[in-house]
């Protein structure tokens, strides 16, 4: 009886509370019971994700392109039982054309392409696929390692974010892409201005393959950041170059130059500093007059990035505000066929390679943006995927339940370094792998060699289009000489100037 008893007394007191409380209104009318809804709201995402959402719904990943990842990052078949499960007469579905004469799949060690211009004394041999931007800070110590780990046994590049090189990043010697963002985290003094000493330092490491600006990112592009005082360990400030006991701030804009033609100096400065590595930048599109300000600066200097990273509105971030994820910037595959096209109407995309990241995480997907004029892509999400991320929405919370996005010593556990590095370098190898397979299908021996021509997406019920047929694509030097038709390219390239954005 004295059980019943205790559970009975303690209903009463939070119904008392409940009536009483001014903040919930529904608790007031139905105390107790409305506790009920609190905890359907608690349980949602998971209820959502494991037993309502269907298997191409994407939130923002769909369940489908989830098990996809896991598959090829465990090694397991990939084959598809009883046919496709995707409407294909619906509209937007994309698809590949076949050939009547496919040619022999391609070794996909043989996937990659040299990133590196005249201007540049050390190129780098890149993947066609490799991970995209993400920070220790916002990653674990244990993500970073075996997602370096994976780089190095696969022979592709990972790219540290704007957090700077970590021990971590440095423990398996896996190839880097140092990222050096509006904070200039690993090479600023004490004003938080870029310091070129440490700069040079750091890049000179073997490890380090290319430097790239980071201009914007594509889930918060315009915004900066803070890393409150209370998440910056003595690990992060280490890595950083950061205080303890004080926000980290990462502004919206570099202070190392506020012009086009400055930051084409930057890039010299950069390049000359790391000893003629590949030097590039990454940017969300926003403005299209301030891009082709660049492009001009670029022919007004004679100054040339090695590469540029087409980062999409569409890209992860671990916490951004909703209007800047949902609202502001230009989506990957528009971006980068616009950048494309102003490059080659510049008549300089053979100087520059091109990368896209934003949402790609399968054969596909990469073949998708290698069609409107990249070279390579990159992929975040998919990696962590690998790690194995549930894609439980919690980045921000420091509660990542797999270990993937917290500092928390504890969770970061349930990461086995040495499983989860095989992990990524099976998800990297089995990807290109059915790349391979996919493009040997088509009648194509090589990523390099795919087109707009290849590609179809259905525009109604009862036709499809191929990407030549529905996108636009400038001949080169056409905005050089007049020759342009298109009046978009014609109305912001007159807009543009080197000397500002």
């Amino acid at each position: 009886m004295l059980v019943p008893a205790i559970v009975a007394v303690l209903l009463t007191l939070v119904g008392l509370r409940d009536l009483w409380q001014p903040l919930h209104s529904i608790q007031r009318n139905y105390p107790i019971i409305g506790h009920i809804r609190w905890f359907a709201e608690l349980v949602r995402p998971e209820l959502r994700q494991y037993l309502i959402e269907a298997d191409e719904e994407a939130a923002p990943f769909s369940r489908a392109q989830r098990s996809l990842v896991y598959q090829r990052a465990k090694g397991l078949a990939g084959e598809h039982p009883f046919g496709t499960l995707l409407d294909v007469y619906r509209r937007g579905y994309e698809f590949i054309g076949h050939s009547t004469c496919p040619v022999p799949a391609a070794d996909p060690e043989t996937f990659r392409i040299k990133i590196g211009g005249e201007q540049c004394s050390k190129p780098y041999s890149a993947s066609v696929f490799n991970i995209s931007a993400m920070s220790f800070g916002s990653l674990s110590a244990n993500a970073i390692r075996a997602l370096n780990k994976g780089a190095k046994l696969g022979n592709f590049s990972h790219d540290t974010g704007e957090g700077s090189i970590s021990p971590y990043h440095r423990e398996h010697g896996g190839d880097i892409v140092w990222e050096v963002a509006s904070g200039y985290f690993g090479c600023r003094d004490a004003e938080g201005r870029f310091d070129p000493d440490k700069f040079r330092i750091q890049a000179a490491a073997e490890q380090v393959r290319m430097i790239e600006i980071k201009l914007s990112q594509g889930a918060k592009p315009g915004h900066g950041g803070i890393l409150p005082a209370a998440k910056v360990t003595q690990e992060i400030a280490e890595t950083r170059g950061v205080p303890m006991g004080q926000d980290c701030i990462s502004p919206p804009r570099h202070s190392a130059f506020s012009t086009p033609l400055e930051l084409m100096a930057f890039i010299t400065q950069l390049r000359t500093l790391s000893g003629g590595k590949p030097v590039g930048f990454k940017l969300c599109i926003g403005h299209p007059w301030e891009f082709m300000a660049i492009v001009k600066a670029m022919l007004a200097s004679g100054v040339y990035p090695d590469f540029i990273v087409v980062d999409g509105a569409e890209g992860g971030t671990g916490a951004a505000p909703v209007e800047f994820s949902d609202h502001i910037g230009v989506p990957m595959r528009e971006g980068l066929l616009f950048v494309h096209n102003v490059l080659t109407g510049a008549g300089i995309r053979d100087r520059i390679r091109l990368g896209a990241a934003g949402r790609i995480v399968s054969a596909f997907d990469i073949a998708s943006v290698l069609a409107i004029g990249a070279d390579w892509a990159n992929a975040a999400r998919g990696f962590m995927f690998a790690l194995g991320c549930v894609q439980s929405l919690s980045c921000n919370t420091n509660r990542c339940p797999t270990g993937v996005a917290t500092q928390d010593a504890v969770r970061q556990r349930a990461i086995d370094v040495p499983d989860k590095a095989e992990r990524v370098r099976l998800f990297h190898a089995n990807t290109l792998r059915a790349l391979s397979d996919m493009l040997a299908a088509a009648g194509i021996a090589h990523p390099s060699d795919v087109g707009p021509h290849h590609l179809v997406r259905r525009v109604s019920a009862t036709e499809v289009k191929q990407f030549s047929q529905l996108h636009t694509f400038l001949e080169p030097g056409v905005l050089l000489d007049g020759r342009c038709e298109d009046g978009f390219y014609n109305r912001n390239w007159e807009l543009a100037r080197a000397e500002a954005f």
